[in-house]
Formats: structure tokens, C-alpha cells, sequence
């Protein structure tokens, strides 16, 4: 992309205790491709979710259904259903990611259902851009990586491990002092999430516009722990078709050794934004949400579609949105209205 790459953006909930959810580095866009329809459609009030992710019932989305019933905006409520009764990743708060992690658990158990989490969280995140941050240092981030497994505990849960983490040491985006020191935090923390017993880890691989070449991310990516992972996450925070993903992941998991991989389907329903390259990753106007969350994705080597991105959470303060993180109901209900579920 001319000038820089955009980046994620952290996230800052309307509740409190849902500090982070992020925005995604984002690469020169290609001409979006159609979707197939997916899986769930509305039944009823609200819509049935045949998904095996847990559907959070505090999500900023389903508080927004609330308020609008309330006031009487029911046609709105019921469009905005098609994000709050579908499950959505929890971004680990930058703090202490136990107390959210203990009550999603605890919802995630009692509905027997999957847990789906986002570690977020790296040394120098982001290069200083959008969602510069991160742990102070490498001690920092080995306490908060081991916080945020040993809440997770026995609870089932699949991780997306450090978005942009990876592909940022292939761009030159990453300093040369902290390549070695992010891989290792990498790969140790892909071993402490697996000492959880029912915990699946996917490292983020970027998408197929970020680094079009796939074989330059699989050094990486076993330096980084692959091995003992469950495989790779694509598109995190992005608009690229799933179509594309699944080429690109494929031609990943034949250059890495068969891994499987996820792809985040939460705002690509009509792919990326054409014409404005240079601020396709921001708020981008007329796009929708993409196949729902399900494992039976009909792709032997996708184990998912996800939302890993929180849709109608602002990716910043482009196009008149409020803050990265921040919830923004009108954007969510645009989401919502076009989409083909």
C-alpha cells in the first residue's frame, strides 16, 4: 500500500471489562470475489446459531438489540440480531485478561459450547502504528500470555494467537533487535496455551493481499511454533473474499506441511473496498457481514469460519468513526442490512 501499511487497531469496549478487540493490518486489495450463502438463516426472532462457538449474551451488540427495543426500534433490533445472536471472538484484555476470561469460560461451559479468544497482547505490537502497544517486555508479555492460559484452564476454547504478529517480521515492518525475541515469546506462548488440555492455537498469517508469496511465512511461522499449533488464521480484521483465503491457505498448508487454518469471514460478505487503497482498511463504506461462524465449513483443511474481528466495532476515526475499538451502532447496523443471511 502506498506511503505505509495500515494496521489493527486496539479496541475499547462500551463495557468495561471488554478492553481490547482489534482492526487488522490490511495489504493492497484485490477485485473481491462473490461468497457462497452461508449456513444459518433468520428463524423467527433472532436466529438460530448451529454453530459450536459461544454466542455472548453481554456482547455490545446484544445490548444495542436491548436499547433499541426499548425505545421502540424493532425493525433495527431484529436486522442488528444477525450479529448479536451470532458468537464473536474475546479479544484478552491488555491488563488482566482473567475476569473476562473466568466469565466467558463460565458462559462458554454452561451452554457446552466453544470459547473463541484473541491474543493480542505481543512486545512492540504493530510496529507503533494504529494499535501500537502491547507488553512492555518480554517478562511482561510471559505473564500475561500465562494469565490469560491458566483462565482458560479446562474450558474448550480455540485461540488466534498474536494477529499480525507473524506477518510483520516478513514485511520488515518488525526491527531487526525484536525479531528473535517475538519469535521465541511466539513459540513459548503456543506451548502454554497447549498445556491446556482442550485449548486449539492458530497463529495469524495475515491474508492473501499482505503477503501475496505464502512459502515467506512458513519459516516464520515454525519458528513461531507451528509445529505444536493447530494451524494457522487468516484475514483477522479483513475484507479478503473467503474464496481467495481458502486459495491462499491452501497453498500455505501445502508449503507447511498440510496444517489446517481458520479464516475470519466477519465483515468480507462483499470483499474489500475497491477504489481507495489507501484507506480500504478504515471503516470502508458498503460492506457486510460474511458467512457465520461454523466448523462445517465444506473445506477439509478450513476447521472454521470465525468472526475474530467484533463487527461494528470501529477500526478509527476515519470516515467519521468514533475511536479504534469503539462500538458504533449505525456502522453495525450497516454490516447487518447487507448481508445475505
Amino acid at each position: 500500500m502506498p506511503g505505509r501499511r495500515p494496521r489493527r487497531r486496539p479496541v475499547t469496549l462500551l463495557a468495561p471489562t471488554l478492553a481490547l478487540a482489534a482492526a487488522v493490518a490490511c495489504s493492497p486489495t484485490p477485485t473481491p470475489q462473490p461468497e457462497s450463502a452461508p449456513p444459518h438463516r433468520p428463524t423467527g426472532v433472532g436466529l438460530v446459531d448451529e454453530s459450536p462457538f459461544w454466542v455472548d449474551p453481554q456482547s455490545d451488540a446484544a445490548r444495542q438489540v436491548t436499547a433499541w427495543e426499548a425505545q421502540g426500534r424493532n425493525s433495527d433490533a431484529q436486522v442488528l440480531r444477525r450479529i448479536a445472536d451470532r458468537p464473536m471472538a474475546l479479544w484478552g484484555p491488555a491488563g488482566d485478561p482473567g475476569p473476562e476470561i473466568r466469565r466467558a469460560g463460565a458462559g462458554a461451559r454452561k451452554a457446552g459450547r466453544t470459547l473463541v479468544l484473541v491474543a493480542y497482547n505481543i512486545p512492540y505490537r504493530d510496529c507503533g502504528q494504529h494499535s501500537a502497544g502491547g507488553a512492555k517486555d518480554a517478562t511482561a508479555y510471559r505473564s500475561w500470555i500465562g494469565a490469560f492460559a491458566d483462565n482458560i484452564a479446562d474450558t474448550k476454547a480455540l485461540v488466534v494467537l498474536e494477529p499480525d504478529a507473524v506477518p510483520h517480521l516478513v514485511d520488515g515492518c518488525t526491527q531487526a533487535g525484536h525479531r528473535d525475541e517475538r519469535l521465541r515469546l511466539l513459540s513459548e506462548a503456543v506451548d502454554r496455551l497447549k498445556h491446556n488440555k482442550n485449548t486449539r492455537v492458530y497463529l495469524d498469517a495475515g491474508n492473501p493481499a499482505w503477503i501475496p508469496d505464502p512459502k515467506k511465512l512458513v519459516a516464520p511461522l515454525y519458528a513461531a511454533g507451528l509445529d505444536r499449533a493447530d494451524g494457522f488464521a487468516l484475514n483477522v480484521s479483513n475484507f479478503q473474499p473467503s474464496t481467495g483465503a481458502r486459495e491462499y491457505g491452501a497453498a500455505l498448508s501445502r508449503a507447511a506441511k498440510g496444517k489446517h487454518f481458520v479464516i475470519d469471514t466477519s465483515r468480507n460478505g462483499d470483499g474489500p473496498l475497491r477504489g481507495d487503497r489507501a484507506q480500504a482498511w478504515c471503516n470502508p463504506p458498503g460492506r457486510a457481514l460474511g458467512t457465520p461462524p461454523t466448523d462445517g465449513t465444506g473445506d477439509p483443511l478450513v476447521d472454521a469460519y470465525l468472526w475474530v474481528k467484533r463487527p461494528g466495532e470501529s477500526d478509527g476515526t476515519c470516515r467519521g468513526g468514533p475511536p479504534a475499538g469503539t462500538w458504533w451502532p449505525d456502522y453495525a447496523l450497516g454490516l447487518a442490512r447487507r448481508s445475505t443471511d
